[in-house]
Order: C-alpha cells, then structure tokens, then sequence
C-alpha cells in the first residue's frame, strides 16, 4: 500500500527534486526516531563500526559523509553511539530498538496532543504517560477515557487515553481487543497489566490433578481442601473452561477434566500469548460519566468511593480534582434523600448504602421495563435459583444486568459474558449474594458462572 501511494504522489506531483531530497535528508539527522541515516549506517558498518576517515571521491558521498558525521554527532548525545578514536564511531547494539521505541513514543505525545485538544482537557507536557505493562506489575490505573482509536490498522489494535485520577493523562495500548466498541466515551475504568505467567488456580488445579490421576473435578477440589466452598471450585472450573477453548484442557461428558502433566506450563504459555495480544487489562467501573452519578438513584462508581474499603487515591490535580469535587456533591445529595447524615466534621451513611441503592434502581427498571414490554417484573432474592431466556443486557448505574425472560415474567440479575454467547438460549443459574454462578442450557452440567 505505501509502495503504490507512493507511485500515485509520484504521477500527481511529479519526481521529486535533489534540493528537496537533500533537504529532507538533513531534518533526519536531530530526529529521535530510526532514521534513512541510521538504516545506512547500520548497513555499511562493520561489526557496528563506521569509519569516516575513508575517502570520499564524489559529491554525493562528500553529502553522505556530512550526513553520518553530524548524525553521529548526534546519537553520541543520545548514548546510542561512541567515538573511539578520532572519525571512528562504534554503535550501540540497541541503537535501532531504542530509536524505533523513541520514535513510537513520539507518535504518541503526537496522538495525546490532538487528541487532548480536541475534547478540550488541559495538560502541561509533564502530565502526559505511556502505561507500560512491564513497568506497571501490581499496579493500576484508574481515571476516565477521553478518546480512543486504532493504534495499528494492520492488526487492528486500539488504543485509550486515559484522563487518570492521578492528574495525568495515559496512553493505553489495548492490542487486539474485540470489545472496544463497548468501551465509552466518559466510562470510568480501571486498567492493570497481563502478568504473562500461570495462574494461582493453574497451580491448584495442578495440585489437585498430581493427587486424582491426572483428572479434575469439584469433587476432587473439595475433597483435597475441604474449607473450600463449591463458588470456590467453580471458579477453578471457569478457568479450565477457558483453557480448554484454547485446546490446554480436554472435558469428559460427566464434567471431570484431562489435566496433562504440563499443564502449568501450557497455560503459562496461553497467558503470554494473551498478554502479546492484550497487554493490559481493562475493566469498566461505571459505564456512566462522573456528572450523571451524582444524583442516580443506583449504586454508583462514587459510592464506592465513599463507602468502600479500598477507595482510590485521588491527586488535587486534574480529573482527580473533578473526583473529589463530585463525591462531596454525591454526599449532598444522599444526605438529601436521607441515605445519608451529617455527624460533627464527618458524613455517615445508612448501612447496606449500596445494597439498598442497587435495590431502588432495580425495582425502578423493573416497572419501566414491565411497561415497555408488557410482561410483569419479579425480584429475586439470595440463593434462588434463576432459569429462563436471556434476551439481552440492561446497563444501569449499579452495573450491567441481564433481562431473563420466563413463561409470563422476566427478572434482572447480573450479567456476565458467557450470556452475550447464549442470546436467546435458556439458562440457569443461582443467586449468591452479589454474583450469580450460571448454569449454560437445560440439561445440568458443570456450571459456567
């Protein structure tokens, strides 16, 4: 493709002239990014060494000459080359790594920059970032997206800017994610680094299969530690079922699965892959703009804040301003609707805030959808068990629900992905507290929660 753009510019403009060769050229040489320079020298270097003392006879290679040397003035600077004795450079071994990723990285600030003006947030160049995955192990980043686009065509990669609540703005490289269409404009999200290695439930399931002949199952899970909970084990089972999509695992018809005696290492190597292929992991904390929270009448990404045991940290500068800002205004409003009181300096909040907000909303949507649809709305309670149609997903203040419809009712209950892949299929499953563990189709099995 750029050969034959190339060859359309040449036919509509015509050659281009020596002046404007030779001009171009000599922007090259206080680049930092890979330059034509750069790829000659590398070229006609021997064991990454070039001499200019050689002699030069025609003017073209007196050009060339004048090129490398104030080139070389230049990645000497920069430390990616060295005069080791008068008109003799060596390079460095990560010479064409470093500029590539120096050159990338200017691409980026590039990207930021338009990007940043046109939705009219202000940054300083010191504000702007590039989340590295190897840099960021154990850490994350929470703020809100402010743009997002394709970052290789090629491959079709996606990028987001991340507006964080440490006043920053962040580059995220989301590689080869399919979902990005779902990813808002204004969502608050929350992103971390793939780890590349095997999981903790990959050495557990490991274990257990060492102990049952190669094999696993609840059973055996429960058995080899009998404090876990069935939840617990079924969350073992999600795993392999991922894994086993990927060809790791095999699943025999009464639900035991194949565990083969390299099974850590197989699925470290899925995690390096996927990690290839989405570096990071994004998560939606509220697909809802920070100013539609303060006064929804769900259980909002600020009540977390306000009531939750792990808050953010919050930075007085930027969007984490904006934050601090709206959750003094949430706290107004709750204390307004009496979910909420003010005691001495300090606010305290109504017990179970969240349960009885996430309540509120259902039973609000509830009767909108029960009117739109004519078929009545029923609550459900702990431990029921749910089954019915899943027709499509609701999105709400206090999350993402899925509309299950059954004979002449429907419900709300909590989504998870393995619905969007049963559409208008029947499913089970069973209501445990703030999670549900879904049971795919009407014969039982194991369940997919």
């Amino acid at each position: 493709m750029r050969e034959r753009a190339r060859e359309l510019a040449t036919l509509e403009l015509g050659l281009r002239s020596d002046h404007e060769i030779q001009a171009n050229l000599k922007q090259e040489i206080d680049q930092d990014r890979f330059t034509s320079i750069d790829r000659d020298m590398l070229r006609d270097a021997e064991n990454q060494v070039v001499n200019l003392r050689e002699k030069r006879g025609s003017e073209y290679e007196r050009f060339k000459h004048t090129l490398r040397a104030g080139r070389l003035q230049k990645l000497g600077r920069m430390g990616l080359a060295q005069e080791t004795r008068p008109g003799v450079w060596e390079l460095s071994d990560k010479l064409e790594d470093t500029l590539r990723r120096s050159g990338e990285r200017g691409d980026i600030i590039k990207t930021m920059h338009r990007e940043l003006a046109r939705t009219g947030v202000e940054k300083g160049a010191a504000d702007y970032a590039i989340f590295d995955p190897s840099e960021a192990k154990g850490r994350s980043l929470v703020g809100r997206v402010v743009s997002k686009g394709l970052s290789d065509e090629l491959n079709n990669g996606f990028y987001v800017i991340v507006d964080g609540v440490d006043g920053k703005a962040h580059y995220v490289d989301l590689g080869q994610r399919p979902d990005v269409e779902d990813i808002a404009i204004g969502a608050i999200v929350e992103v971390t680094a793939r780890s590349g290695t095997a999981k903790a439930a990959d050495r557990t399931i490991a274990s257990i299969a060492t102990r049952n002949g190669g094999l696993y199952s609840i059973d055996a899970h429960l058995a080899h530690d009998p404090d876990s909970s069935k939840a617990h084990a079924q969350a073992h089972v999600r795993r392999l079922e991922l894994l086993r999509r990927a060809g790791v695992v095999r699943r025999f018809p009464n639900g035991d699965w194949e565990i083969p005696p390299d099974f850590e290492w197989r699925a470290a190597g899925f995690e390096q892959t996927q990690a290839r292929r989405e570096p990071v992991t994004l998560k939606i904390q509220s697909a809802f703009r920070l100013e539609e929270q303060i006064s929804a009448d769900g259980a909002t990404w600020l009540d977390k804040q306000l009531v939750g045991r792990a808050p953010v940290t919050l930075k007085h500068a930027g969007f984490g301003k904006q934050v601090e800002g709206a959750l003094k205004k949430r706290s107004e409003h709750l204390i307004g609707v009496g979910l909420a009181e003010r005691v001495g300096d300090g606010t305290k909040y109504r017990k179970n805030l969240l349960g009885i907000l996430r309540y509120q909303e259902l039973r609000r949507m509830g009767a909108k959808l029960a009117e739109e649809s004519g078929i009545p709305y029923r609550e459900t309670g702990d431990r029921e068990r749910v089954s019915g149609t899943y027709r499509r997903a609701v999105q709400l203040m206090s999350g993402k629900f899925a509309f299950i419809e059954k004979s002449q009712e429907f419900t709300l209950v909590l989504w998870r992905d393995v619905l969007e892949r049963n559409r208008d299929k029947h499913v089970e499953g069973v209501i445990k507290g703030q999670s549900i563990s879904w049971n795919i189709g009407r014969k039982r099995g194991p369940e997919i929660g």
